[in-house]
Formats: structure tokens, sequence, C-alpha cells
């Protein structure tokens, strides 16, 4: 019998943008109009870095030992949208999510993973803060500001 792998509800958001204060956004290929920062959840053992790094590899095709991946000692708890539920492990509600960023030139080339993402675009922060759909995305991009 296979044993089913849950999500574990520790998460990064990984906020991507530019000098030039345009920030990556990404319309997930699971849900319409869900536009959001790179996201992703902790696997086994894995440092809250190693997963920022691995998810930004993974949606983007960024490498981001080239840059600088900060942690922004900021993180958020919010409950899992029912539709989301199944993939964590029975009665999990809430995931705690950790903020970071990462400042990359203007031309660096973006590689979807087409199971995750349909499209991306590079917006104003101010923009990207009415487009994303999770609050957590929005108080992130409102750091960004901050910096």
């Amino acid at each position: 019998m296979i044993k089913k792998l849950y999500k574990i509800p520790i998460s990064v958001l990984v906020v991507i943008y530019t000098k030039q204060s345009s920030v990556l956004l990404l319309h997930r290929a699971d849900r319409k109009n869900y536009w959001q920062s790179v996201t992703g959840s902790i696997e086994g053992q894995e440092t809250l870095l190693e997963t920022a790094k691995r998810e930004v590899y993974e949606e983007t095709g960024i490498d981001t030992d080239m840059y600088s991946l900060q942690d922004w000692n900021l993180n958020h708890q919010y409950e899992i949208y029912q539709h989301w539920r199944h993939r964590y492990e029975p009665n999990t509600t809430h995931n705690t999510e950790h903020i970071f960023g990462l400042q990359i030139p203007s031309e660096t080339p973006i590689r979807l993973s087409p199971s995750e993402h349909i499209e991306y675009e590079w917006v104003k922060i101010n923009d990207a803060k009415k487009r994303v759909f999770s609050w957590t995305n929005v108080i992130a991009l409102e750091k960004l500001q901050e910096i």
C-alpha cells in the first residue's frame, strides 16, 4: 500500500523584483485569475531558505545563488482555502507562510513550470497588490515598498 504524502503546513512566499520596482507575478495553472508571487511548502527536512531556493528554481528557472535571496523575517498564519485542504493531513486548517525577497536584473529569463503556472507578468508594486489573490502576498508587497 502506498502512503499518501501530505504537504507540510509551513511554506514560503518569495517576492521577486527588480531595481525598477517591477514585481514578477505568476498566473496559477489550477485557478483562473489567481496571480501570485512564488510560493511553496517545505519538503522533508528542508530549511526555509532551502525551500525558497527550490521553489524559485522550480517555478521560474532562476538560480538564487546568483543573486541575494533575503529572509524578510516576516511570517503569517492563514486559513488554507477549502479547495486545497485535501493536500494536507486531515483536520489541518492553517498554514504558516514565511516571506523572502529576491532582487534580480530585469533581463533575467523566466522559465515557468507549466503544471504550476500558465503565464507571468512584470508589474509595478501597486498594480501587483491589486492583482494577487492572497492577503499575505499583499502584505509582502507592502514590505517591499518599505525597502
